[in-house]
C-alpha cells in the first residue's frame, strides 16, 4: 500500500475548513451564525438583566428611607438620653423606632438582593437554553468533520493514501454516487488500476470538501454504456 504507516502513527492532523469552496462557504456561514446567535441572546440577556434590575428600585427606595428614619431616630435617642432624670424613658421610644425603622431597611436591602438574583437567574437562562440547544447541533456536526476531515489530511500527507481512501468510498459512498462513476470502475479498483483508485478515493474526499493532488494525469475510464 502507497501510505506511510510512520506518517499515520503521530497525532491526529486539524483542519476547520473545507478545501471545496461550497462547503468552506456553508462551514463558515455555519459558524458566523453561531457566533451571531451567541452574540444575539447575550444581548438579550443583558438588555432583560438590566430591566429586572429596575424593579429593585422600589426596594432600593425602601432601604434608603429606613436608613434616614434609623438615623433621624437614633439622633433623637441620644438627645433624650441627655435630658436628666428622664433621660432614658424619653429614648425608649426613640430607639424601638430606631429599630423599626432598621428592620424597613433590611426588608429594602432584601427585597434588593431578590431581584438580583432574579436578573442574573434570567439572563444565564436566556443565555444557555437557546445557545445551547445550537451548541449541541453545531458542535458535534463541526468536530465530527474536523476529525474525519483531519484524517484524511494524514492519509494525503507525504505520499496519498489512495488505495484506502478508494476503499472508504467503496464501502460506506451512497449507491447514487457510484452509480455516477463510469462504467467498470469498480471492476478497474479491483483490478489495481490508478485511475480508478484515484477516482473513488476522490469521491471520499468530496465527500469531505477535500481535493487530491494530482501528480499526473491518469488513464481514460472506460465511459458507461
Amino acid at each position: 500500500m502507497a501510505g506511510d504507516p510512520d506518517r499515520r502513527s503521530g497525532g491526529p492532523s486539524v483542519r476547520f475548513y473545507a478545501q471545496h469552496p461550497a462547503l468552506r462557504a456553508r462551514q463558515l456561514a455555519a459558524d458566523l451564525g453561531m457566533l451571531l446567535w451567541t452574540v444575539l441572546w447575550v444581548l438579550v440577556a443583558r438588555a432583560v438583566h438590566g430591566a429586572v434590575l429596575a424593579l429593585a428600585e422600589p426596594g432600593r427606595a425602601v432601604e434608603d428611607l429606613g436608613r434616614s428614619v434609623a438615623g433621624s431616630m437614633g439622633s433623637a435617642a441620644s438627645a433624650a438620653e441627655d435630658v436628666p432624670v428622664v433621660g432614658d424613658e424619653l429614648a425608649t421610644p426613640f430607639d424601638k423606632l430606631a429599630g423599626a425603622a432598621g428592620a424597613v431597611r433590611g426588608s429594602g436591602q432584601s427585597a434588593q438582593d431578590a431581584v438580583g438574583t432574579l436578573a442574573t437567574v434570567l439572563a444565564v437562562v436566556l443565555v444557555v437554553l437557546p445557545v445551547g440547544w445550537l451548541l449541541l447541533r453545531w458542535l458535534p456536526a463541526r468536530l465530527g468533520w474536523a476529525r474525519e476531515a483531519g484524517a484524511a489530511q494524514r492519509l494525503l500527507a507525504g505520499t496519498p493514501d489512495v488505495e484506502l481512501l478508494a476503499a472508504r468510498a467503496v464501502a460506506t459512498a451512497p449507491l447514487s454516487r457510484l452509480a455516477a462513476l463510469p462504467a467498470g470502475t469498480g471492476a478497474a479498483w479491483r483490478a489495481g488500476d490508478p485511475a480508478a483508485t484515484r477516482t473513488l478515493a476522490q469521491l471520499e474526499l468530496a465527500r469531505l470538501g477535500l481535493r487530491l493532488t494530482h501528480s499526473g494525469p491518469d488513464p481514460a475510464l472506460p465511459p458507461r454504456s
